[in-house]
């Protein structure tokens, strides 16, 4: 079963180092950056539900984003009081080098599980985070390490 977990990890690891490599953007970002390229004009909450990811991490990656001008904020096309997300040309770009990342393969994987299998791997994984006292943290988005990056800068200035 480790290994299995180890695997996962390892594939999602190496997506992300290849990302901050290659594109100068982390896991989370690019796997952002992508999700708006598969399904452009989503609002904050649709993004953070097709990333299966709590609104407010979501959030924190898009604003990123937005700061480095590879995503844009608009007001929905046919409706002025929703705000809409998507893509900049450069954000284009970047997403066309780029390959796809684990966490698509691994939410692609989840999905082609039956319904049944799905509920129990869900609920065998609530119950290991729970054993392991960490049940209750509001996750992060994979492979965002800004606030890693953030205590870095802060230390050296």
């Amino acid at each position: 079963m480790l290994d299995a977990v180890r695997r996962i990890v390892q594939a999602l690891h190496e997506t992300s180092r290849w990302a901050e490599k290659h594109l100068g953007v982390t896991g989370a970002q690019l796997f952002v950056l992508q999700t708006l390229a598969e399904s452009p004009r989503l609002s904050l909450n649709e993004l953070a539900a097709r990333t299966h990811t709590h609104q407010s991490s979501v959030s924190t990656v898009v604003a990123r984003l937005v700061e480095r001008g590879l995503v844009v904020r608009g007001v929905g096309a046919d409706d002025a009081r929703r705000l809409e997300l998507r893509l900049s040309a450069e954000g284009r770009r970047l997403t066309r080098r780029a390959p796809n990342m684990a966490q698509h393969r691994l939410i692609q994987g989840i999905e082609r599980l039956s319904a049944s299998r799905r509920r129990a791997l869900a609920t065998s994984l609530d119950t290991l985070t729970k054993a392991m006292a960490i049940g209750d943290r509001t996750p992060a988005m994979l492979f965002d390490d800004t606030k890693r990056r953030a205590r870095k800068v802060s230390r050296h200035e």
